[in-house]
């Protein structure tokens, strides 16, 4: 586990060059560039906020910033499963002619999604101005459940990334789960919403923590809960070694796979 930290040090200028590659490249040849970074939520929290609260009749006050600290870290995580699933088969290449940690490439797909994160949160800060629902101090704990938002996401990208690479039908099913995903996490609705017997599901769901802990800290302005976000992020540390442990053995064949 310890060559990860000796690889990113030793390659970080690669890994800097791929992380601006993966922003840049994502709207590279576009007119608005980077500006996509906001329209993007801002289009789906359009579409979100005039359908849901027509399904869920007793819609959520202020439901926009609600639906908004939901949505936006939903497009992160599934921006970097959606991208992971494809990132080795992608630079197939480059893997195949040049020699250098493969573990870069998901890596810079995580980190490079964080910071089209950081700034759509700006969207988030954004709306609670406009409707002036205030900020509390509990807004420290943004960066700690980032840190376990990033840590879920590289754990994950590492094995979805290796795997793919040899079960090919894996991204497409990977699509399919991500959409029955978003409606099995507590975005357009609330947690305490789900009846009794299903609230197991959100138990089982890390996205469902994660999403619970932005609101707690944006919306309802209210302590996150820290003893489950604790629990999570041991959960997440192991989930990045096991990652990075799978994704280093099944590595050797990436070559001949591809």
């Amino acid at each position: 586990m310890k060559n990860i930290f000796k690889n990113i040090y030793n390659y970080r200028e690669l890994l800097k060059t791929n992380i601006k590659k993966e922003i840049r490249g994502k709207y590279k040849h576009s007119f608005l560039g980077v500006l996509w970074s906001f329209l993007n939520p801002l289009l789906q929290l359009a579409v979100y906020a005039i359908i849901f609260p027509l399904i869920l009749k007793d819609a959520q006050e202020n439901y926009v910033i609600f639906l908004c600290v939901a949505l936006i870290p939903w497009t992160f995580f599934s921006t970097v499963v959606t991208q992971s699933a494809a990132v080795i088969i992608n630079n197939s290449n480059i893997i195949k002619k040049v020699y250098f940690p493969r573990e870069i490439l998901p890596i810079s797909v995580v980190t490079s999604a964080t910071v089209n994160f950081l700034i759509s949160t700006i969207i988030i800060l954004f709306f609670i101005l406009f409707y002036r629902a205030g900020f509390s101090w509990y807004i420290v704990f943004y960066p700690f459940i980032l840190l376990i938002q990033y840590l879920l996401s590289l754990g994950i990208s590492f094995l979805i990334s290796s795997l793919t690479v040899y079960l090919r039908d894996l991204e497409h099913l990977i699509g399919v789960a991500i959409m029955m995903l978003f409606y099995a996490t507590p975005i357009a609705y609330s947690s305490d919403s789900i009846p009794g017997e299903f609230q197991f599901i959100m138990r089982l769901n890390p996205m469902a923590y994660i999403i619970d802990a932005y609101r707690d800290i944006f919306y309802y302005q209210t302590m996150p809960e820290l003893k489950s976000l604790g629990i999570l992020l041991i959960i997440t540390i192991a989930l990045v070694v096991i990652g990075y442990i799978v994704f280093n053995k099944l590595q050797k064949g990436f070559a001949e796979e591809l």
